[in-house]
């Protein structure tokens, strides 16, 4: 049974200003937290899970984590889960050390105040999926540890790179490489096949990229329009400019039931 104390403690990690103070966030259910586990990146401090889920994963989780297994009812992991429907684990994990990524001689992306987890969380696992090693991101963009970011990115979150900086100041620093802001209008992201370095922008889900960042841009690239939608999702657009820059280069040979 929980205490009231680790209950309460584990509730303060649902906001970022005590993930900073403890230097540790939460993750949610089974796929989720066995990725994690699977990292050599991420160090897990403390599971806590439903009986039976504990007894069918133990032998995996051993191979990973010798740390404490709490059995938890479903009343308690109601209380403690930031999830509308609770999941049958919830984990505690250190936080990556953040540091400057190396982006000469790739595809990074650099996004502009992504306020919202779940796009953010999305477009982390995309970058994944494209083999994206990583983000930029402005200082205004949600925090990557905000749990519902953490569980739409499925366990990308230990795969992909990521800086939160002064945007503005990065880009300038990172001039030399060709700058590209995804925007209404622009040239088709047709004209981006082939290229093997720079750095891809997205903008906020209302405004797009704000006009100081959009001044660093060599030029903007557009998604063709065929229907009658005003603009689309920012993860929606991630996705779909990055599968024709990595598409187009040297796409991996796919073995049977690999893809989507």
């Amino acid at each position: 049974m929980l205490s009231k104390t680790y209950t309460k403690y584990i509730q303060s990690l649902h906001h970022k200003k005590f993930r900073d103070i403890e230097n540790v966030f939460i993750a949610e259910g089974s796929k989720v937290v066995m990725e994690l586990l699977n990292s050599t990146k991420i160090e897990c401090v403390h599971i806590l899970a439903k009986e039976p889920w504990l007894r069918e994963n133990e032998p995996e989780i051993k191979k990973y984590f010798n740390g404490p297994l709490e059995p938890v009812e479903d009343y308690e992991l109601e209380k403690i889960s930031a999830l509308s429907t609770p999941s049958q684990v919830v984990a505690v994990f250190m936080k990556l050390k953040q540091g400057a990524p190396d982006v000469k001689g790739k595809i990074t992306l650099a996004l502009d105040d992504i306020r919202d987890p779940g796009n953010l969380g999305t477009i982390i696992r995309i970058a994944d999926w494209f083999g994206v090693s990583s983000i930029i991101c402005s200082d205004s963009c949600a925090d990557r540890y905000n749990p519902k970011v953490v569980q739409s990115t499925m366990g990308s979150i230990a795969r992909v790179d990521m800086l939160y900086t002064n945007l503005v100041e990065w880009l300038k620093k990172n001039s030399s490489l060709p700058i590209y802001a995804a925007a209404l209008t622009g040239k088709n992201i047709a004209s981006l096949k082939g290229l093997q370095e720079g750095i891809i922008l997205i903008g906020n889900e209302a405004r797009g990229i704000s006009p100081e960042i959009m001044q660093l841009a060599k030029e903007s690239i557009t998604i063709p329009k065929f229907g009658h939608a005003e603009s689309l999702n920012a993860a929606v657009a991630t996705g779909i400019i990055l599968s024709h820059v990595i598409a187009s280069t040297s796409p991996p040979a796919l073995s049977e039931g690999e893809g989507a």
